[in-house]
């Protein structure tokens, strides 16, 4: 399993408050990339596999929403999230 219970933890005290903080936006925006990386390694090995690349989009479109929201509520966060993450925009 790529996901592990531990590699949860690790991003979660990376990018989290502690490593229990699960809810935080920047938390979420991390695991989210981990797993959009995941499943582009994934989609580039199996091109055909659409129920993989439907999980693809709608993770992007999660990201994208959190993203919207952190951007809206604290501009600061928002920009030290992209940084960190070197995430495009």
């Amino acid at each position: 399993m790529y996901l592990t219970k531990e590699k949860k933890q690790e991003i979660y005290a990376e990018y989290g408050k502690n490593a229990q903080d699960t809810g935080s936006a920047e938390a979420q925006i991390a695991l989210f990339t981990y797993r959009i990386q995941h499943l582009t390694e994934l989609m580039k090995q199996n091109k055909k596999d659409q129920v993989s690349e439907r999980a693809l989009v709608a993770l992007v479109g999660k990201r994208r929403r959190m993203l919207d929201y952190l951007k809206e509520t604290d501009i600061e966060r928002y920009r030290v999230i992209i940084k960190k993450l070197n995430l495009r925009k």
